[in-house]
Parts: C-alpha cells; structure tokens; sequence
C-alpha cells in the first residue's frame, strides 16, 4: 500500500514517521525542515501533485476545515483531481461537523471513498503511536485501512457513518475545555484564600478532581509554563463548532458557554499563543495571584 501524507506539524509529523516505518509514504508540507525529518524516517517527499495517482490512500493532518478544504479542492492546487478512483481519501484532524459532511459528498461524487478520522493524545501519544482515533464513514473502508491506522493509532473506534468522527473529537475536546476553565476558575480562588499551589496540584491530581486535564496543565503551570499543548487560537475553533450547534438545535449548554467566556477572555488578553492552561492566566490577574510553585498568596504578576 502506498500512503500520501499531506499535513507534518506537531501532530501529523509523528504520525508520519510511524506510518513510513511500514509503508511507502508520499509525504507533503509547507516546511521544508518538517519534510525533511519526515524523509528522515522513510518518507519520500511528494514533488508534483501527480504523483499522488499512485496512491491507495491520501492522509490530512490539517488544521481545519477550511485548510481540509483548500487542500483538496482548491481551483488551482486541489489535490481530490490528481486522485485514481477509489482512493481513499482519511481527514485526522480537527474539522467542523457540516463542512465533513460536505467533504464526505464531494468526495463521493468524484468517486473516491473517505474517512474522517481526527485523532487524540497529544504529542506524545503520536510520537509513540498509541493515538485514539474516531471514524466516521463506511466501516468495509476502515476494515481496509486499519492496518496503515494502526500504525498511529493504538485505539481505533467506528463511530458512525460519514461525519460521527469529528462530531465526537468535537465532544471530546469541549469536556476538555470545560475541565481546563473549571481549574482556570477555581484554584486561583484557592490561593488568594491562602492555600499553598503546590499542595493543591497533590490534593487535586491525587483525589477526586482530577482529571486529564490537571494531570497535564497544573504541573507546567506551577512551573509556568504555557507552550506544552496546542495553541489556544488554534483550538478555538471546537467552540465555535459546540456553538454552532447547540444553536441549530437549540440546546442548552450553560457551562460550555461559561467556559467559552474563560476561554474568549484569554485570547482577548493576548494568550492565543499559549496553549489552553493560559486559561489560568486569566484569574491570576483578576485576583492579584499566581498558581505557582513556591508563590504566596501576595504574589502577583
């Protein structure tokens, strides 16, 4: 099986590598340093377009929607054209739920079979190839492409038909969000009452309120550090998703929106960059506090 690979960021790069040590992988990216290390691993960089004609299947690992959209039907580079009929075509980042359900039918109409197929875990998990993936589209197509997921991916799950993947990397990622403002919220309240950050990540990682969430973020942030996860800027865009839905079905989600509010705030206060534990940014400045190792409850930035 050979495998185009468009997409060779924090995410997709790893997964590439993985990919490359077990197929033929035609891989693609705006950055010559992040091919390169690709091509390090086994990968041979794609150089025009048609070369993907020979590929059974073609792998996204971009980051949205409007990315996905561009890269495959873009009047003048789109790559769908160059595709033999058949190949499957798998999206492993993060898009919107309407605009796959539009991919899924472009797609099938230039007769090409397709996968959404976003992935979780972070960094790590796609250095060390035990991503979870969620899939939506015909489950006959996932059978074929499993052994190439497989490579990335240590848990793979058949969510539904075309657009259930994104719809429930979308799920995911908003309780992500919910549990990151909820710290964001609370433990700087903690500390201007006088308990001790340190003590609070052990109470809160080691009982009842932790999460994967707290897992990650409190130990960086004590040590002040926001670069470790994914640009806040960038992740925004499941928000906009969660809204966008809740709106069209008139559901009501009072704590998705008061942890959009956190998280609008940061990106208003210039954190975009940061990564979603800059949340916590937010409350330290409102209360005069720092959640971090050996800070008192009198320090502020």
């Amino acid at each position: 099986m050979t495998i185009g690979f468009v997409g060779l960021g924090q995410m997709g790069g790893p997964m590439a590598m993985n990919l490359a040590r077990s197929f033929d992988v035609l891989a693609a990216d705006r950055d010559p340093a992040a091919l390169a290390r690709v091509a390090g691993a086994g990968a041979t960089p794609l150089t025009a377009p048609s070369e993907l004609a020979q590929v059974d299947a073609l792998i996204l690992c971009l980051p949205s929607a409007t990315a996905v959209e561009a890269a495959l039907f873009d009047r003048d580079g789109g790559l769908a054209r160059h595709l033999a009929p058949g190949t499957t075509v798998i999206d492993t980042g993060t898009s919107d739920h309407q605009p796959t359900l539009d991919m899924h039918s472009r797609l099938a109409e230039m007769g090409l079979r397709s996968l959404d197929a976003p992935i979780s875990g972070m960094q790590a998990r796609a250095e060390d190839g035990t991503l979870t993936m969620m899939v939506g589209g015909d489950a006959k197509v996932l059978a074929q492409m499993r052994p190439a997921l497989s490579t990335m991916a240590s848990t793979i799950l058949h969510m539904g038909g075309p657009g259930a993947g994104q719809l429930t990397k979308m799920v995911n990622n908003l309780l992500f969000d919910i549990n990151i403002a909820a710290l964001a919220e609370i433990l700087p309240m903690a500390v201007r009452l006088g308990l001790d950050p340190a003590q609070l990540e052990q109470v809160v990682n080691s009982g009842t309120g932790r999460s994967y969430a707290s897992e990650f973020f409190l130990p960086r942030i004590l040590q002040g550090s926001f670069s470790e996860g994914y640009p806040m800027k960038a992740a925004y865009k499941d928000l906009v998703g969660g809204a966008g839905i809740t709106a069209r079905h008139a559901i009501p989600a009072p704590l998705l929106a008061a942890a959009t509010a956190t998280y609008q705030q940061a990106l208003q206060e210039g954190h975009g960059d940061k990564d979603k534990g800059a949340m916590m940014l937010v409350y330290e400045r409102l209360l005069g506090v720092r959640f971090r190792a050996g800070a008192s409850p009198d320090d502020a930035d």
